[in-house]
């Protein structure tokens, strides 16, 4: 089997406990997911099977949609109702400045990562470092917030609907959202809606996928965002040798598909040549 399905993951499994028992319905080791989600959180979990593989890289820089849930008033070390309580602080919640904190995130901004994260640093993963009280300087790097909306409000909590970039962490979001809003805040729930161009209208319960009743994403629909370009039997024979060609073409990357509509190859421009275009990824389909 090769292709994709998106799993609408439930809370308290971990992004590997789904792959192992994807693993373990589909009888096959060759299994992965394009971007972790932490066992609190729920939603969108692609899964890449097969020669399927070969995309994750390319789809977990997709731009990814949250709504989530912020806990008001104290502070954990794992910046989620998971962890220690390391700070409290009475508080008045005020709905236009909540509004008005969270527009001011739109655009590029450097965000600290998590210390409960799997990021390595010196070869250790930071949770390593936390778990083991060993001191470290949490790395820090650019994201962008493309959309952020408020969508309730509580006496204690509040939540929001967020599209970013890769690599964000909502949980060090709330956190600085907490900042500027000088009130201790905690990740309470995490819902992730989407993925790029997958929803979690097209997500499937693991219940679903046992009992058949799912629906395996092509690769000729999973890059449907790439410029693609039919060729002959001729052009087809080399791409599946991983030949360079002639570059004729407008874009950066594209996709070769034969006339049945299969997905031959990616191809993107040699920046040795740029008269070229090489191979990104070949499947064997």
């Amino acid at each position: 089997m090769n292709g994709l399905i998106v799993v609408n993951k439930e809370r308290d499994w971990t992004s590997r406990d789904v792959v192992n028992k994807i693993s373990s319905i589909f009888d096959t080791p060759r299994v992965g997911h394009t971007g972790t989600l932490d066992p609190l959180a729920t939603g969108v979990l692609v899964i890449a099977i097969g020669e399927g593989l070969k995309l994750v890289d390319l789809l977990s820089c997709d731009t990814k949609e949250y709504v989530a849930t912020v806990a008001l008033g104290f502070l954990t070390d794992t910046l989620d109702i998971t962890g220690n309580v390391i700070e409290k602080k009475d508080f008045k919640i005020d709905r236009e400045e909540i509004i008005k904190v969270l527009n001011s995130f739109l655009g590029k901004s450097i965000q600290e990562v998590p210390l409960y994260s799997s990021v390595k640093v010196n070869g250790k993963r930071l949770y390593d470092y936390a778990r083991n009280n060993l001191p470290v300087v949490l790395p820090k790097r650019e994201i962008e917030i493309y959309k952020i909306e408020l969508l309730d409000t509580s006496c204690d909590t509040f939540t929001f609907k967020v599209s970013v970039s890769k690599g964000t962490y909502i949980r060090s979001l709330i956190r600085d959202i907490g900042k500027k809003l000088d009130i201790p805040c905690t990740m309470k729930g995490l819902h992730r809606t989407r993925q790029g161009q997958f929803s979690i209208a097209d997500s499937h319960s693991i219940k679903d996928i046992e009992n058949g009743d799912f629906k395996l994403i092509s690769f000729y629909d999973a890059l449907s965002f790439l410029p693609m370009i039919e060729v002959d039997d001729y052009l087809e024979k080399k791409i599946k040798n991983g030949r360079i060609l002639e570059n004729r073409y407008e874009d950066e990357r594209i996709v070769f598909v034969n006339s049945k509509k299969e997905v031959l190859a990616i191809y993107e421009v040699y920046k040795k040549d740029v008269t070229k275009v090489k191979p990104l990824k070949v499947f064997n389909l």
